[in-house]
């Protein structure tokens, strides 16, 4: 699952305590376990292996650049969806051309970028953004290859919020619109529309609907190769779920068992098969250390309050996300034996986690059983990398946290702590 383990009721980050992590650079703070991500990618890659696919790792679910210069040093490519993410992608050292560019809202001067640097593959997302693109490329006289996002109508069964494969979804396009969209827009002269492109959302727990999903686009393929468009490119998206709860995700293999056999024959013909995972490879890589400020009673209440909430990590009060929280120093007694949403172990307590901001649904952890805390405790919020600091705000003027890596017995900070003279940094006052 990850490097992040209790030894002598004290939690490491691979070889380094938690608490030396926290007493060095201070909390809230993001721990990364570099061991951890080389596993993931690795583990996917080999799984994959016999599809030989081009893993472009979802940069928008944790981008720090240390994150991606050591996948990229893996052999990764970049899915982006921004010009921000992927000028990262460039200063990561990513080749252009293993960078795929997905996104609904793509503005004229972020397609400039992409075609003056050659990337891979545009995701198209609608009729209006391939004109669009169509039209700069003319302008720059530079030919480049796009994927036609369409929606396979199939329900993953996650959060309404990261279901993107349905019929009615903002992204992408109907099946039944793809057709018309080929006869549209299939032989432009400098976009070589050529490729499919898959995502159903995220997190998903079973392999169903990618098998759903792949048959109804193979399907298609064939459909379109009867109206003389050849499909070479096969983008299947990521969504493969990560342990929020111990053995919660199928591991890579189990996905790979389900997908593989359907597309080799395929592959063995020429379709390039591209993979988009994020989750699945930064999710149980990072972890969210906090402090404890302050314990109170309210009513029947018991609650917690720590420096880190809402504005550090999200996805708790936006999804209503179960993220496990433990004591980083529990001692042996209180060592969880998994991650949990409910454990059984002496002398816990139902407690509320929450944060510092002025918002009631600034919260990390309602109705856990937890272990007594008090002020000063250091406590870890696990399966934060990915959707955590991506989505850390200002909100209420907090600085944004400081991000650390661990790789074995070393430690380096990835990213300083902002100061409050950097809230400020952008503005001017009126005169």
């Amino acid at each position: 699952m990850d490097e992040f383990r209790y030894h002598d009721g004290a939690l490491m980050c691979e070889q380094v305590s938690a608490h030396e992590v926290a007493r060095a650079v201070g909390t809230p703070c993001y721990v990364y376990s570099a061991a951890t991500l080389r596993q993931h990618y690795t583990r996917l890659a080999e799984a994959f292996r016999p599809l030989n696919p081009l893993i472009c790792y979802s940069v928008k679910c944790c981008s720090n650049l240390s994150i991606l210069r050591l996948l990229t040093s893996l052999g990764a490519g970049m899915d982006v969806v921004s010009g921000g993410e992927l000028y990262r992608a460039f200063k990561a050292g990513c080749d252009p051309r293993k960078c795929v560019y997905a996104g609904v809202g793509k503005s004229e001067p972020e397609i400039r970028l992409a075609l003056e640097q050659g990337i891979g593959l545009f995701n198209i997302e609608s009729e209006m953004e391939f004109e669009n693109i169509a039209r700069i490329a003319r302008e720059m006289q530079v030919h480049t290859r796009a994927a036609l996002r369409v929606n396979p109508d199939v329900d993953p069964k996650t959060h309404r919020y990261t279901t993107t494969g349905k019929r009615e979804s903002k992204f992408g396009v109907d099946l039944e619109r793809a057709e018309a969209f080929f006869n549209a827009y299939g032989r432009d002269a400098f976009v070589s529309l050529t490729g499919l492109h898959l995502h159903i959302g995220s997190p998903v727990y079973s392999t169903g609907p990618y098998i759903e999903s792949v048959q109804k686009a193979l399907r298609l393929i064939d459909d379109l190769a009867l109206r003389g468009f050849h499909i070479d490119t096969l983008d299947l998206g990521g969504g493969f779920g990560a342990d929020y709860e111990s053995d919660q995700s199928p591991l890579a293999a189990q996905y790979a068992e389900a997908i593989v056999p359907i597309l080799q024959d395929r592959v063995s013909r020429g379709l390039q098969i591209i993979l988009e995972p994020g989750r699945t490879i930064a999710a149980n890589a990072g972890i969210l250390l906090t402090r404890v400020e302050y314990v109170k009673q309210s009513g029947d209440r018991h609650f917690v309050i720590c420096d880190a909430g809402m504005n550090t990590l999200l996805r708790p009060s936006h999804y209503g996300s179960f993220h496990f929280v433990w004591p980083a120093n529990p001692g042996v007694a209180l060592t969880p034996p998994r991650r949990s949403r409910e454990l059984v172990l002496p002398g816990l307590a139902r407690t509320e986690v929450v944060g510092p901001l002025c918002e009631t649904g600034d919260f990390l952890a309602e109705d856990r059983m937890l272990p007594p805390l008090h002020r000063g405790d250091l406590v870890a919020i696990f399966t934060a990398g990915a959707y955590g600091m991506a989505m850390a705000s200002r909100y209420n003027s907090h600085p944004l946290p400081t991000e650390v890596l661990v790789d074995g017995h070393s430690m380096q900070v990835i990213r300083t702590r902002e100061r409050y003279e950097d809230l400020v940094v952008h503005e001017s006052a009126a005169q």
